[in-house]
């Protein structure tokens, strides 16, 4: 089982590496202080008003188990690859998910989305 999520992590890895290798993660990092870090932790296993972003590239949406989740994530089939993160960053999340939870108004400048994702992909 164990070898099975290792290769959905790395096949998600793989898939998300075009967008993510697009930016910096060290400017990510500046992003994600100013723009996600109210809300969300990067220490796997600790949540705050959203759920962890540890491993967040490659996970299934909605899956990490001790968050409560809005029902309108949890029915989606989205896998966060950074495509997807790119779609639902870059524009308010109501719009992205309806029905969601996320309060955000999105990330409008391209080279900190890109920044961001790169750096959100080093959290593993």
């Amino acid at each position: 089982m164990r070898r099975i999520a290792a290769a959905g992590l790395f096949a998600g890895w793989m898939m998300a590496s075009p967008l993510a290798a697009a930016g910096d993660p060290a400017a990510g990092a500046d992003v994600y202080k100013s723009e996600c870090a109210e809300c969300h932790a990067v220490k796997e296993g600790r949540n705050k008003k959203g759920p962890s972003l540890f491993g967040i590239v490659g996970r299934k949406a909605g899956s990490v188990t001790d968050y409560n989740y809005s029902d309108a994530l949890r029915k989606t089939t989205w896998v966060w690859t950074a495509e997807q993160l790119h779609t639902y960053l870059s524009q308010p999340a109501k719009q992205a998910n309806p029905g969601t939870k996320m309060k955000y108004d999105g990330l409008s400048d391209a080279k900190d989305l890109d920044d961001l994702l790169s750096y959100l992909s080093t959290l593993h």
